[in-house]
This record gives C-alpha cells, structure tokens and sequence, in this order.
C-alpha cells in the first residue's frame, strides 16, 4: 500500500512539472541557410504536452520528430521518437523556470535536450559527449503563433 502511495505521489509532482512547462506551448520556427526547422507543441493536460518537429532542408525530404513530455514514475520525460528508432526518453533535471533540462546519460547522442526562454523566443539545445568531447546543437525559435 506504502509503494502503490509513493507511486500516486510521484506522479502528481510529475504532472506538476510538465504543467509548469506551459510556456513551451505554441508553434515554433528557426529559420538558417536555407533550412527551416519548425516545432510545435500543445498545451500541458492532464500530465502531457505532445509535440512534432519537422526540418525541411533544401534539396532533400523533409524530417520528422514526434515528441512528448509526460509525467512518468521517474519524473516529468521528454520522449522523442525519429524515423527507425525506438522512442528515447530523457528524465527532466531540477531547475529554474522557464527552462528544462532533459537527461539520459546512457543514450550515444544527445545526453540532454535543453529549453529556455529566450523571451520572446525559445532557444532550444541538444549536447553531449561524443569520443570524449561536449558536442552541442543549438536553436533559436521565433513563435509562429
């Protein structure tokens, strides 16, 4: 009974957090070079914000992301699932508002997805370590609306 009560306790500090995430909801682009990456995201309810990302590069088919983040027993995850892949979940790290650090020290790359509020954009990072060495992807988005 003990457990089954520390698990619904989990979870409610987990919905908490994802609602907290509310900022990052909206439509999203990042405009460099000729690519286009565009991310949008609907509203927290319920413990859940679900998400798409698409890439749209000159010259080749457009990539698409599906991502969530959901209050889960290890805390509030961001899930994201690429074309081919099993979907990878990263654990959100305490922090301050208006960012969220996501973490999975066993995926290769990226160990971290990273947001914050640039206000009135959204920056957004993806880091690492690969052979030893931090590799770091960054973006800046504008809100779409």
């Amino acid at each position: 009974m003990l457990a089954i009560l520390a698990a619904a306790a989990l979870l409610a500090d987990a919905t908490a957090d994802v609602a907290k995430l509310a900022w990052l909801a909206g439509s999203w682009v990042h405009e460099k070079d000729g690519v286009t990456v565009r991310e949008t995201w609907l509203a927290p309810k319920d413990g859940v914000m679900g998400g798409v990302g698409q890439t749209n590069r000159p010259g080749k088919k457009p990539f698409i992301e599906y991502v969530k983040i959901s209050a889960e027993p290890a805390g509030a995850t961001f899930t994201a699932t690429l074309p081919g892949q099993a979907p990878t979940p990263f654990v959100l790290l305490p922090g301050k508002d208006g960012e969220a650090v996501f973490e999975n020290k066993a995926h290769d790359f990226p160990q971290r997805v990273i947001y914050r509020r640039c206000d009135p954009d959204l920056c957004a990072a993806v880091e690492g370590e690969v052979k030893g060495k931090l590799q770091r992807e960054e973006w800046r988005y504008r809100r779409v609306r």
